[in-house]
């Protein structure tokens, strides 16, 4: 098994690192980092395991037939992993929270 992360993705989880310690998420940018660490280590290693859900249709302007998967990282937040799947390989190409996208989502 093997995850990849699109470069859009890439940028995205760098950018949250400023964005979790900037707007005071986290008083500490040391913070910020090993959160988002932690999330990355999460998804590398347990997306396997999680049962996916075919993506709702909004998402396809990230890519066609995509799944998604959630992880829950505190009682506020829940994150919401959206990828391909094919051959073993989990391709990651878009990350969003409850606080932006959930209305799109029926779980």
């Amino acid at each position: 098994m093997e995850v990849r992360f699109s470069h859009a993705t890439s940028i995205f989880l760098r950018e949250l690192i400023q964005i979790l310690y900037e707007e005071d998420y986290f008083g500490f940018e040391e913070a910020a980092i090993e959160y988002v660490n932690d999330l990355v280590d999460d998804i590398q290693s347990g997306i396997a395991r999680k049962h996916k859900k075919p993506a709702p249709s909004y998402f396809d302007k990230y890519g066609q037939n995509m799944y998604y998967v959630s992880y829950k990282r505190n009682k506020n937040t829940t994150w919401y992993i959206f990828f391909n799947y094919s051959e073993d390989v989990y391709y990651i190409r878009y990350i969003g929270n409850n606080h932006t996208i959930s209305h799109y989502l029926s779980e």
